[in-house]
């Protein structure tokens, strides 16, 4: 085994009169830092926009985020869609309970139908807003607007 000289560190050398001194690069490769400054600002936007659509954990962003607009939108969007789920599930359950037979078996499956179609809405809203974009349920964003 062969025997490596430690890392020698440059002396901490003060900047010549009259100029400016720019430290050299850090060791074991090039660093660029990110343009405009930034430090992972987006990656906190994405996943605030993400959890704006999943379920109750849409109030995560609506109450943390307060100072962006882009986050609150998503936010408001998707506390009006829990909240017309929340709705509707309500309604199901208790024309459901009420009926009997034939009848509320096929209810159930309309029922099973509408959750798939509230689950393509998040995902769709998620997807949309991951990427920068709003999309727009039809009634449900005009009443988030008006919160």
């Amino acid at each position: 085994m062969s025997e490596l000289p430690p890392p020698t560190v440059p002396p901490n050398t003060p900047p010549p009169a009259g100029g400016s001194y720019t430290p050299p690069p850090p060791p074991g490769g090039s660093y660029t830092p990110p343009p405009g400054g930034a430090t992972g600002g987006s990656s906190d936007r994405t996943l605030m926009v993400v959890l704006s659509y999943l379920w109750i954990l849409c109030l995560i962003p609506l109450l943390t985020k307060k100072d962006d607009a882009e986050v609150q939108w998503h936010a408001k969007n998707g506390t009006a869609l829990l909240g017309v789920e929340v709705i509707v599930w309500v309604l199901f359950f208790i024309i459901t309970h009420f009926m009997a037979g034939m009848i509320a078996c096929g209810l159930s499956t309309i029922e099973c139908v509408v959750w798939l179609g509230f689950l393509a809405i998040r995902i769709l809203c998620i997807v949309k807003g991951a990427s920068g974009q709003r999309f727009r349920i039809p009634v449900i964003t005009d009443f988030a607007e008006k919160m």
